[in-house]
């Protein structure tokens, strides 16, 4: 029977009913059905901490798109970014559901101990991880946290973005953990288009008119130098990448493998787009911390308020 109420608002707050307003609690675990447990001699919190890095460059990436909603040059533009961002986003669900399951098999949550930092009772992992951790554990790339600048940021954002992306997914449908491969060849499909997108774009722009062309290379001039840091391995990297052959991977993928295949393709689409590769100084990190040890940008701490505001004033909200 559907429930009738006195106005809208009573929907949003009525546990029983199907309805939602958005994306939140009350979902269903986007891995319900499926064997989570950990694969032989793999160790889980690492595991986990790899899924919540792969997870949050996704999740943050998508915010950062979705903020341009209503801002885009044209309504095709508009419906191709939000779809884009809505890829990522479920991206992100899935991959921090399986930080969620992999670190619950690791703290051995079903044998008894509860992790420390684990949910309260009702809320879903993806919804933790999102909303209700600070900024130091967060732990994807700066380059997605950064500012959004005019649409030829935008784009040559998103063209190296996916560049990188699209080949540690390749590779990491290869992965030896069957939930965590099942993830990447969904991704590469989405993510083939998300690049595509972006080329189009560089070459239109680039090789447009003199004022566009201008727009697109100081775009790509305010990403370049957070490009270095995307091929940087960090240590959970290494012990999950350890024992692959040198174009695989075992659990997860050495992100230094990749830098190669993302020059090959970077250069093909300059060329054509008539810009120059930036010949710039890479972003320090603190102390050599950059956001994978969850050392962001100032834009990051912006970004979290925003992003969480909701979930963190009714923490128990269903929407």
């Amino acid at each position: 029977m559907t429930a009738v109420f006195d106005n809208a608002y009573e929907a949003i707050i009525d546990a029983d009913s199907d309805a939602r307003w958005a994306f939140g609690t009350g979902f269903e675990n986007p891995l319900a059905g499926v064997d989570t447990s950990l694969p032989p001699d793999v160790d889980g919190a690492d595991l986990a901490a790899y899924c919540l890095m792969l997870g949050d460059d996704a999740l943050i990436m998508s915010h950062r798109l979705q903020q341009w909603c209503t801002r885009l040059p044209e309504l095709e533009e508009e419906v191709a970014v939000a779809n884009i961002g809505l890829d990522l986003l479920g991206q992100a669900r899935l991959l921090l559901s399986r930080a969620g399951a992999a670190r619950a098999g690791a703290d051995g949550i079903d044998g008894g101990r509860v992790a420390e930092d684990a949910p309260p009772d009702g809320r879903a992992w993806e919804d933790h991880y999102a909303f209700f951790r600070d900024e130091h554990e967060y732990r994807n790339v700066r380059l997605a946290e950064l500012e959004n600048g005019d649409f030829g940021e935008l784009t040559a954002r998103l063209l190296v973005f996916s560049t990188w992306r699209l080949a540690l997914l390749n590779r990491l449908t290869e992965s030896t953990d069957p939930v965590l491969s099942a993830i990447a060849a969904k991704g590469v499909k989405e993510v083939t288009y998300h690049r595509d997108y972006a080329a189009q774009w560089t070459v239109r722009l680039g090789d447009g008119t003199d004022e566009s062309h201008q727009r697109m290379q100081a775009g790509l001039d305010a990403v370049w130098p957070y490009v270095d840091e995307l091929f940087v391995a960090h240590p959970v990297e290494e012990r999950l990448a350890a024992g692959g052959a040198p174009d695989s991977a075992a659990v997860a993928v050495d992100p230094s493998t990749l830098r190669t295949e993302f020059d090959d393709v970077l250069v093909h689409v300059l060329k054509a787009s008539t810009l120059r590769r930036p010949d710039l100084a890479a972003t320090p990190g603190i102390a050599g911390r950059t956001g994978r040890d969850g050392v962001h940008t100032e834009a990051m701490g912006f970004l979290l308020a925003e992003m969480q505001s909701v979930a963190r004033a009714h923490p128990e909200g269903v929407w």
